[in-house]
């Protein structure tokens, strides 16, 4: 993100208004144009701006145009104009389309130029050069006392070594081939150039050079003091939109500063256009139905308000109706592009503290399954009845799966190359994975309650793969007076929150004590089986406390529920 460094001095004086000593209200203020100071050197300030896309607010004249409209100072748009042709010519070399194509100019006259001025000039230079003209080498910005040039001008091309001139800040003549090895910025953008066998210059009618684009200005002439009157812009690039868009940026700073613009003739070799004037200040129109503002914001305003704050954000409104508003959008504004672009500045003009916050709905037509949303609602009454949800692995091994649990092994799907000993199958009960978690939790404080709801895996030869998903649910409590009835009281109290009741056959299974065991049934059908947990298991698994247990196949029960 850009960050521009302000004199606040300088930004009251261009608002005409006192703004706040302390950064939290500054910051306040500078929220209306994505601003925030990020460091303070007595009354210079350093702004970082956190847009990208709007570099008609990266200098101190920019913020002051925005600011004035959200504090109530200026309504709509900034009207500029340009005041006259001021007679300069540019020839450009057709030998240019393939290196640098494009040049663009300005004069700005009436200036009274001082330190903080041209100083404030200088830095949007650089930082268009850096950012928007990407290092130069989309754009590039010259900077000249028109008093010392004699048009017209030729763009036009050099041998490295044909021509010298003494570069901006140096004493020396120096060659185009010599800048690039000994100017700091010759260094540093010189790459830009290098592949060429000929590179750009630019002269005025007496073969006196301004600058080498898009390396360095010439010291006689590419430099501007506060004797100076009449300022010289030239932006030279690879687009053309890009050129103009930057040349525009840097004129209506000057102006204002007090400058007027006169206008420049590009004359080209190739392009669709031969001749070219500049700068263009052209205003563009843009419709926005009310309706898309609506389910943009969620608000809804009458026309009358959508336009006083266009306004506020300075945009022009040339009509407006209950459907739609035609906004004038200024030439400056390159960042908007899309009415949804017009819609985040109402918003910011309409302030996003007083838009109440609602949750999107869904991007996608996708839901849970009523199968997912049951196994939700059992997870919702586990945690009701008291226990709390654990996640455990789908993968485990036969010692955990069969004999920690004293029953006879069984079938298993096994994987096929695993990277763990102790993962080497998928299980086919839950119970397993929680008395395995309660095994690494001998150090928590008793009672321990837990359950899970998940997949277990079972080995089947009429499934095409021999194997289906079954979402099953287990839970165990731990504690000194762990017995059957807690269990079953749990068990029943979350089947008639189903709406079902249960009945319970004695049975017997390794896992659990003889006589303690018990088979669930709804109506005839099997949903799993509850009771106390077999010494020889809790032995197995290092728990010193009685355990009781359940797990259920809730596939089986959905369906059950579904039937009645």
């Amino acid at each position: 993100m850009p960050t521009i460094e302000v004199d606040l001095n300088d930004l009251q004086k261009l608002l005409g208004v006192e703004l706040p000593e302390e950064t939290e209200k500054l910051d306040d203020i500078l929220a209306y144009v994505k601003g925030e100071v990020k460091a303070r050197l007595g009354s210079e300030i350093h702004i970082e701006i956190k847009d990208s896309n709007r570099p008609d607010i990266w200098s101190v004249e920019g913020l002051a145009r925005a600011l004035k409209g959200y504090l109530g100072i200026e309504r709509g748009p900034k009207r500029y104009r340009i005041a006259g042709e001021s007679g300069v010519k540019i020839r450009v070399d057709p030998r240019l389309k393939e290196i640098r194509p494009y040049i663009a100019c300005a004069v700005i006259k009436g200036l009274e130029l001082d330190d903080m001025t041209i100083r404030s000039f200088i830095h949007l230079q650089d930082k268009l050069d850096l950012t928007y003209g990407r290092r130069r080498r989309r754009t590039s910005i010259g900077l000249y006392d028109f008093g010392l040039i004699k048009p017209p001008l030729e763009y036009t091309v050099s041998k490295p070594r044909e021509i010298s001139f003494v570069p901006l800040g140096f004493e020396e003549e120096l060659t185009l081939e010599e800048i690039l090895e000994k100017h700091p910025k010759g260094i540093e953008y010189g790459h830009i150039v290098k592949r060429f066998s000929i590179w750009p210059i630019l002269y005025d009618s007496r073969k006196k050079v301004l600058s080498f684009p898009p390396i360095i200005n010439s010291n006689d002439l590419g430099r501007i003091t506060e004797e100076t009157k009449e300022v010289l812009i030239e932006v030279t690039g690879t687009r053309l939109d890009i050129v103009l868009n930057t040349l525009n940026m840097v004129a209506i700073a000057m102006c204002d500063r007090g400058g007027e613009v006169y206008s420049a003739e590009v004359h080209y070799a190739y392009g669709g256009k031969e001749v070219i004037t500049t700068p263009q200040f052209y205003t563009e129109k843009m419709s926005l139905e009310l309706r898309y503002l609506e389910n943009v914001l969620g608000l809804k305003m009458k026309p009358k308000d959508v336009k006083d704050l266009l306004l506020k954000a300075r945009f022009g409104v040339t009509s407006i109706n209950e459907k739609e508003v035609v906004v004038e959008v200024p030439f400056y504004r390159i960042d908007v592009m899309h009415p949804v672009d017009l819609v985040e500045d109402i918003a910011i003009a309409y302030g996003y503290d007083r838009i109440q916050p609602r949750w999107s709905p869904p991007a996608t037509i996708g839901g849970l399954t009523p199968e997912r949303e049951f196994c939700d609602l059992v997870r919702e009454l586990m945690v009701g009845l008291g226990y709390q949800e654990v996640l455990t692995f789908t993968l485990t091994n036969p010692e955990n799966l069969f004999d920690k649990m004293n029953v006879k092994r069984g079938k298993a799907i096994e994987v096929a190359n695993p990277k763990i000993r102790s993962f080497t199958h998928l299980r086919t009960w839950i119970l397993p994975s929680l008395m395995e978690f309660l095994s690494h939790n001998t150090h928590v404080d008793y009672p321990q309650k837990i359950f899970e709801v998940g997949i277990a895996v079972v080995p089947t030869q009429q499934a095409e793969n021999k194997c289906i998903d079954v979402n099953k649910l287990a839970c165990v409590t731990a504690h000194v007076n762990a017995d059957f009835t807690e269990v079953k009281s749990t068990l029943n109290a979350l089947l008639r929150n189903l709406d079902l009741e249960p009945r319970y056959e004695e049975t017997n299974h390794g896992s659990f004590i003889e006589g303690r065991v018990a088979e669930a049934y709804i109506e005839e059908e099997s949903i799993g089986i509850l009771g106390e947990i077999n010494p020889v298991v809790l032995e197995n698994w290092g728990l010193e406390v009685p355990a009781s247990a359940f797990e259920l196949n809730l596939d089986s029960i959905f369906r059950l529920k579904g039937e009645e």
